[in-house]
Formats: structure tokens, sequence, C-alpha cells
């Protein structure tokens, strides 16, 4: 009974206290399968949730949840929402935390989003969004965490929502995808390149330019054999070797003087 009697309280206080109409509002998601707590004993911001609902919670089981301020959470995980269901969501000016994991939410339905400047936290596991709707995330300034595994989303695309958003953390089970890698082509077809391929001349040495040749030292007149004297002609044979001496005029005979 005391048990009972702590827990009676404790749910007290976390019952949200509002005005009538935000009590009206409240009623209507409980009575649509969803549940509204306060966030802490001292915190009056509220968590939603339908993930936990027993039947099927469509489009129009969410609608009462556009009725509630300090909306801090909305859980609807692997329920029946469509990306129309979404448009009442767009309104909630102070939710951080959004749970679409395994849903049929496309990228028609990310463009209800674009104005939740608080969203901290948004999970997309197992949804139908694509790289066209990781685009539209990006205008969500205050986002730090987005979960995309298994979705339709490739690495180019998360790449390219990376380099806008460096600061962002996304959660995508995807990895840089590796360079192909090389077929290797059949031996036999290797050993048909190798024939086929002409074979290259070994690359000529360039010759260096012998240097020039000096010019030989002049070659000096070989000595001049000692002057030997000629031997000694005999007179005879002097004689005949000098030229005759020119027949010199004989002088003119004075004439007879006549008496």
């Amino acid at each position: 009974m005391l048990r009972l009697t702590l827990l009676s309280l404790s749910l007290l206080c976390l019952t949200p206290q509002l005005l009538p109409a935000q009590q009206a509002a409240v009623s209507k998601v409980e009575a649509n399968g969803g549940r509204v707590m306060k966030l802490a004993q001292n915190d009056d911001r509220l968590e939603v949730t339908f993930h936990l609902a027993e039947g099927e919670i469509s489009d129009k089981s969410i609608q009462p949840v556009s009725e509630l301020t300090q909306v801090y959470l909305v859980n609807l995980r692997g329920t029946a929402i469509t990306d129309a269901g979404l448009a009442h969501l767009s309104g909630l000016d102070s939710l951080s935390r959004l749970h679409l994991e395994k849903t049929g939410i496309t990228d028609a339905g990310l463009k209800h989003l674009t104005g939740l400047n608080k969203l901290e936290y948004l999970n997309l596991y197992d949804t139908k969004i694509s790289d066209a709707g990781l685009q539209q995330l990006a205008a969500l300034k205050g986002l730090k965490k987005l979960y995309v595994w298994q979705t339709q989303v490739t690495w180019d695309g998360v790449k390219k929502l990376q380099e806008q958003r460096p600061e962002l953390t996304i959660i995508s089970g995807l990895s840089a995808p590796e360079p192909p890698a090389r077929k290797e082509e059949p031996a036999e077809k290797k050993e048909e390149m190798k024939k086929e391929e002409p074979k290259k001349d070994a690359p000529k040495e360039e010759k260096k330019p012998e240097p020039a040749k000096k010019p030989e030292a002049e070659k000096k007149p070989a000595d001049k054999p000692a002057d030997t004297k000629p031997e000694a002609k005999p007179a005879d044979s002097k004689e005949a070797d000098k030229k005759p001496a020119a027949d010199k005029p004989e002088p003119a005979k004075p004439a007879d003087d006549k008496k």
C-alpha cells in the first residue's frame, strides 16, 4: 500500500500542470494511445511518446501534439505515420529530440522539419530517405546527431552533408568505397602480349665529345750532321772546275807614224 502511494505521488509530480487548453491536448494524446510526461520534477518540458501504444498510431493520432507547448521529445518509433503526419510537428519550436526510426517517412516529409531550429537529435534509422532528403536537413543548424543507418542514402550523400556541416555527427553505417581491384589477366594472354610487344633497343650511350687534341709541338729540325771537310781534289780537277776567264780585249796597237 505504501509503495502504491509513493508511485502515485511520483507520477503526480511528473504529470504536467498545464493550462486547461493544454490539459485537454494531453488528454487527447493519451486517448489516442500516447503518453505525456514531464522531463523531470523540476523541468516542465514534456516528453510525448507513442512507440509503446497498443493500437496503430496514424497521422490522425498525433494531431493533438501540435496543441502542446514546451515539447522536448517526441518518439514515434515504429508507428504508421506518413510524410503528411509530420506537418503536426512543424510548429514545435522547442523540440530537441525526434525519433522516427522504423517508419515510412521519405524525403517529402522532411520539409516539415526544416523550421525546428532547436532540434539536436534526429533518428531516421530504417526509413526511406535518400541523399535528397539529407540536403534538406543541412538547414537544421542546431542538429548535432543524425542516424541514417539502413536507409537509401549513399556514401556520397553523407560525405556532402558532412562537408556542409562538419560539426554534425552522422551515423550511417557506410564507409568510403574502396577503389576497384585491378583484374589480373590470364597467364596465356600475358604471354601473348609479351610475344607481341616489340623489343626495345637498349638506349644508346651518348658519346662524350673527345677533348680537342693539342697541336703537336713543332718538330725540331734534326740536328745537322757535323760539317765534314771535303776531301782535297787533285790540282787538275780544280783547274777543270774553274770557269775559263773571259777573253780580255787586246790593247790597240799604236798607228805607225807616217813620216
